[in-house]
């Protein structure tokens, strides 16, 4: 996914939409993984990384195949999600598929990208918020699960610790 440049998202403003955007029945028609309350979460912290990102200009990669599977039904209500960007992005959010080939993709390993949501998450959590999306698809039963394995995301998190505290 390319993440436009032209403005840059308050974060504030962001957490406010993810809040109060309403998830429709359509957002889960492919989308048949239980319990549906963990899929939407881990649906609204991928958004608020996306945010994050957006900020930063940074291409993020998508941890999860069940929240990928709400996303793009998000998507494809069209109205709901063009609204719901420009209220939390003030710009479109663009999906760029891997493998595309349009020109979206920064080349950069999915690894690299998955290093990045991490560290988006790192700069959204609230106070004692606990990302579910590194390994979310384990939990709800997705036959080929993605995810991010969790010593990754405790090497990123330490590294930064130590980066802020220098």
């Amino acid at each position: 996914m390319l993440l436009s440049r032209l403005r840059r998202p308050d974060p504030a403003r962001t957490r406010r939409a993810v809040e109060e955007l309403q998830l429709s029945e359509a957002v889960f028609k492919t989308c048949p993984w239980q319990p549906r309350e963990l899929v939407e979460t881990g649906l609204r912290q991928w958004l608020l990384c996306c945010g994050a990102a957006l900020r930063d200009g940074q291409v993020i990669g998508m941890p999860s195949h069940a929240v990928d599977e709400a996303w793009h039904g998000l998507i494809l209500c069209t109205r709901r999600y063009t609204r719901f960007c420009d209220a939390a992005y003030g710009t479109y959010l663009h999906h760029f598929p891997d493998g595309d080939g349009s020109g979206g993709g920064t080349g950069d390993s999915m690894a690299t990208q998955l290093g990045r949501t991490v560290v988006a998450w790192s700069m959204v959590a609230g106070p004692d918020e606990e990302c579910v999306l590194w390994d979310l698809d384990s939990k709800v039963g997705v036959d080929h699960p993605w995810g991010v394995p969790l010593d990754r995301v405790a090497t990123i998190e330490s590294a930064l610790r130590e980066g802020s505290s220098d």
